[in-house]
């Protein structure tokens, strides 16, 4: 009874992330293209959702807790803040349908991180699955390309370099995260990455947007609807994440999260008019097959 709760809530957390991390990619391009500063951005989301943590802070039992997990925490907070900036950064110029499958690439990432740091072997149809995950998004990546295919030129435009760099930040920041679960909850896993989050990203935004805080915040005060879904989407998918990394390898997971490639490529054509969205959607199929192939075989 334990295990089928345990692999019910974990399928649950992963289907919750599927579609929330893409909607919250939809808020996020929004408001970057009416002048919100990515940095901004990410400073609101942490704080909004820090401020939803309060009401748990009394429960969580921090004394108690070894160094080893402080460390981590700090590991993944400093990481995880500079990605999501990067990321937003990324989605503000980039398309939607391409930024998303370039993240394939961070379950490859995340499976070596994984093998290293948390001892987590994948099997070798686990390892088949990622990749078939890589190829469909080598196929999304050639789509812009004019007819001729894949070419690392792509790799040249700044969004696809911001976003690369991010997918790195986040896969280390998955690894630090499993490892902070192992050693307390996720819920308290889950708090720390809110405070600390918001406490790093505005001390950023002090540092450097103090001359442009008054038009963030009358933008702010405009696009409030935005804002407060992205608060919404960006709390679920964080949430749900560390409850799937509970029941699954990291690796896995972040592989089966790429399933949301569909939703990008859909959400991307649907709200931003991107183009090439045939070739793009085959791509993402493909990746979708290998998560299926990680999910069978795992």
């Amino acid at each position: 009874m334990m295990l089928l709760f345990a692999l019910t809530l974990t399928t649950v957390a992963i289907l919750v992330r599927i579609v929330s991390s893409p909607l919250s990619n939809v808020f996020q391009k929004q408001l970057t293209q009416r002048a919100a500063e990515p940095l901004f951005v990410s400073s609101a989301t942490y704080g909004f959702l820090c401020i939803l943590t309060i009401p748990f802070w009394s429960e969580l039992d921090l004394e108690n807790l070894p160094p080893a997990f402080w460390w981590d925490v700090l590991v993944f907070n400093l990481i995880g803040v500079l990605g999501n900036v990067l990321l937003i950064k990324a989605i503000r110029t980039g398309e939607l349908s391409v930024l998303g499958p370039v993240n394939a690439y961070k379950s490859v990432v995340s499976l070596v991180l994984g093998i290293l740091l948390l001892n987590e072997i994948p099997s070798w149809m686990g390892v088949v699955g990622v990749l078939l995950i890589v190829a469909g998004s080598y196929v999304v990546l050639g789509s812009g390309q004019r007819g001729r295919g894949f070419s690392l030129d792509i790799l040249k435009k700044p969004e696809i370099q911001f976003r690369l760099i991010a997918l790195v930040c986040s896969a280390i920041e998955a690894i630090f995260i499993k490892r902070a679960m192992l050693l307390s909850t996720p819920m308290t896993t889950f708090v720390l990455w809110c405070v600390l989050g918001f406490l790093f990203s505005f001390s950023w935004v002090l540092l450097t947007l103090r001359s442009r805080w008054k038009d963030q915040i009358r933008i702010f005060s405009t696009h409030k609807g935005t804002y407060a879904a992205l608060f919404v989407t960006t709390g679920l998918m964080q949430f749900s994440t560390n409850t799937a990394f509970g029941g699954m390898q990291v690796g896995y997971v972040l592989a089966l999260f790429q399933t949301s490639a569909l939703l990008n490529v859909l959400f991307g054509y649907q709200f931003f008019k991107e183009q090439n969205i045939v070739q793009k959607l085959i791509g993402a199929v493909i990746m979708v097959t290998g998560a299926v192939l990680i999910v069978v075989f795992n």
